[in-house]
């Protein structure tokens, strides 16, 4: 439902993600921005890196209730309260995300206190 078209390529200090992905987009998945918090409420993490894992697990779930996961991802908008915390959340969304990874927007927000990340996705559901 997604590949990376032939000869697509990026400079080299390009971050983990695919500069173009072709989609098959009959069946569409959206998530709204996630965030490292718990059922109750309470943040979860302190560090850059609990939190890009608490709100990259709160997307697989959002997304495995419409039959997909991280790996039907094909676009990512990422916001980081401090742009400082770049390579730390690369190196946790690179772990976690599978190849090929989803085209990618990241910026600097000003998020809800105590949120280091928010991430947005949207999918593609295969089959039927």
């Amino acid at each position: 439902m997604k590949r990376l078209p032939a000869g697509a390529v990026q400079h080299s200090t390009a971050g983990p993600y695919s500069p173009v992905l072709e989609i098959d987009a009959r069946r569409l998945v959206v998530i709204s921005g996630q965030v490292a918090v718990d059922m109750e409420g309470r943040v979860i993490g302190a560090t850059i890196e609990e939190q890009a894992r608490a709100t990259l697990d709160n997307c697989a779930r959002q997304l495995a209730t419409a039959g997909c996961g991280l790996a039907d991802v094909f676009k990512a908008n990422i916001y980081l309260a401090d742009l400082a915390d770049w390579e730390r959340f690369n190196a946790v969304y690179e772990a976690m995300l599978p190849e090929p990874r989803p085209v990618r927007t990241a910026v600097q927000a000003i998020l809800l206190p105590g949120f280091l990340v928010e991430i947005e996705m949207w999918a593609v559901k295969g089959g039927q």
